[in-house]
């Protein structure tokens, strides 16, 4: 059983408690608290000019509740009030040649299956807008993408004159924007109230056939490797293959598609509207009972997990040093809070040049390009996500720092 299961999470101690609070999937009334971890930055992208406002960012609590009736999981804690979005909020993925070989291969698949050639294509949450501006130049296709914090000109790209940036959150008044294909990447674990969202992109196809493709973090993975750095304040809704697949079909689509891709980091599920609920299980849908199994899991090696680090960042601060920290976002963000650990390295490397000369929201270290490397000569470079270890340790290779190179 996953109640009354005790884990210790950093400094404070964390119970598994039945807790009243409304499940935004299903709408069952009782969660089961797992995990928690307080005082984390509300934000972890927001880019922050001066120092002193970044160390003094405003801080909230992650408290993790796991729905017995549908398999979600929630952040029971959260406050939409913080949820501020803006041209500030620095995501951009598009620096990377390693993620931009899979949004090219994610792009053609799309193109190739769902014929994206001269369409119409509205893209939910579009971050700066590489993705959707890549569809349609690969398909001469047209585009809206709708984001706050979308900064219209930041990509060039051959197909922007047949793109509309719309710098807002997506709601009902966005109904009108449908087109031939929805697509929404990395949003739904940042919106709270799950199914009234899903509902709504149903509700604003009505009866056209228009696909659907919706990608987030799997937190089945999350779970079994105890990745505590992708549990962070904004992300309070935490989606496994079987409970996004039965949000969408309780919301009117029928699932067509449903994988996992990336190193296994993200969840993909693929979705057509129909006129009656679906009642069909994908082979990836996991059971209610599968992922209670993964939480268990989760709050008997966590710990674990934590102390290890701990272990490792104070180590090497005996040794007196210099760790740097490679990747400045919500990972970096999650693993230097959680531990309680900020003051064990000194810089965080970014390669993503808007990000530069700032500072992490809580954190308060200066954000550096990988050429300040050169100078400083680390002794440990850890990498926030192991599916760029790679690419960074070639370029490190290729700026002549040698160093130990470790990913989580």
């Amino acid at each position: 059983m996953v109640r009354d299961m005790i884990s210790d999470v950093s400094s404070s101690k964390t119970k598994t408690k039945t807790v009243k609070h409304t499940c935004p999937n299903c709408g069952h009334h009782e969660l089961e608290v797992f995990y928690e971890v307080r005082d984390v930055p509300v934000h972890s992208c927001l880019m922050m000019s001066d120092q002193s406002e970044a160390v003094n960012f405003p801080s909230g609590d992650v408290v993790l509740g796991f729905c017995d009736r549908c398999g979600f999981i929630t952040n029971t804690e959260f406050d939409a009030k913080w949820s501020s979005y803006a041209p500030n909020y620095e995501d951009q993925q598009s620096y990377s040649p390693t993620f931009n070989k899979f949004s090219l291969k994610l792009a053609n698949h799309l193109i190739d299956k769902y014929d994206l050639h001269n369409k119409d294509i509205i893209e939910i949450g579009c971050s700066k807008g590489d993705f959707l501006l890549l569809l349609c130049e690969l398909g001469n296709n047209r585009g809206v993408g709708i984001d706050p914090s979308v900064v219209p000109g930041r990509v060039e790209s051959e197909a922007a004159d047949r793109v509309t940036f719309i710098q807002d959150y997506y709601s009902e008044k966005h109904s009108e924007y449908v087109g031939d294909f929805i697509c929404c990447r990395h949003t739904l674990e940042h919106v709270q109230p799950t199914s009234e969202f899903i509902k709504t992109v149903r509700k604003s196809i009505g009866d056209r056939d228009t696909v659907v493709v919706f990608e987030i973090p799997d937190n089945t993975r999350v779970l079994k490797e105890q990745a505590f750095e992708d549990i962070y304040y904004e992300h309070c809704s935490y989606f496994s293959p079987g409970t996004l697949a039965r949000l969408f079909c309780d919301s009117g689509f029928e699932v067509t598609d449903l994988y996992c891709d990336y190193g296994d980091q993200y969840l993909l599920i693929e979705a057509k509207p129909v006129a009656m609920p679906s009642d069909k299980i994908h082979p990836f849908e996991e059971s209610v009972s599968d992922v209670a199994q993964d939480v268990q899991l989760f709050t008997e090696k966590i710990t674990g997990k934590l102390d290890y680090w701990k272990k490792y960042l104070d180590d090497a601060h005996a040794k007196q040093e210099k760790v740097v920290v490679w990747g400045s976002g919500s990972k970096c963000v999650a693993f230097l809070t959680t531990l309680k650990t900020i003051d064990k390295i000194q810089y965080a490397v970014d390669i993503n040049p808007h990000r530069h000369g700032k500072y992490i929201p809580g954190v308060g270290k200066e954000i550096m390009s990988p050429e300040f490397l050169k100078t400083y000569q680390p002794d440990k470079v850890i990498v926030m996500n192991a599916i760029y270890t790679q690419e960074i340790s070639e370029m490190l290779k290729n700026m002549g720092v040698s160093t130990e190179v470790v990913a989580l």
